[in-house]
């Protein structure tokens, strides 16, 4: 399948894959969006909590980056003090199939899956 998708002779950079991967990959995008999906609207905090290994400053740049690349909002109410909220787009949304489909793998291929089904045998 992949064969299809980054063609001989072609970057992977120029392909569908390497732009899907250009926007969630990372260490921490797919676990905002996680999040996002599971809490639907969340606060840098609450964010930064639920996460908990992130700092400040990363958590702060993800953002950006996903708002920029149109897979979240970010919804800034005008009192004091300051409260943005995220959520994700129509876009951000389309790709929670993804996540969830790479979650299903991971849950049958995982060494803890895997030690179960050697038992078995």
């Amino acid at each position: 399948m992949l064969e299809t998708c980054v063609p001989t002779g072609v970057e992977l950079k120029d392909t569908g894959f390497g732009y899907t991967l250009s926007l969630i990959g990372g260490k921490y995008k797919m676990i905002i969006m996680y999040k996002l999906s599971d809490n639907k609207v969340m606060r840098h905090n609450e964010l930064k909590r639920s996460i908990g290994i992130i700092s400040f400053k990363t958590l702060s740049i993800m953002l950006k980056e996903l708002e920029a690349d149109g897979l979240i909002i970010r919804k800034e109410f005008p009192q004091i003090p300051p409260k943005v909220e995220y959520s994700l787009s129509e876009r951000g949304l389309s790709l929670l199939p993804l996540l969830n489909m790479m979650c299903e793998w991971g849950e049958k291929n995982s060494s803890r899956t895997l030690e179960v089904l050697e038992c078995k045998a």
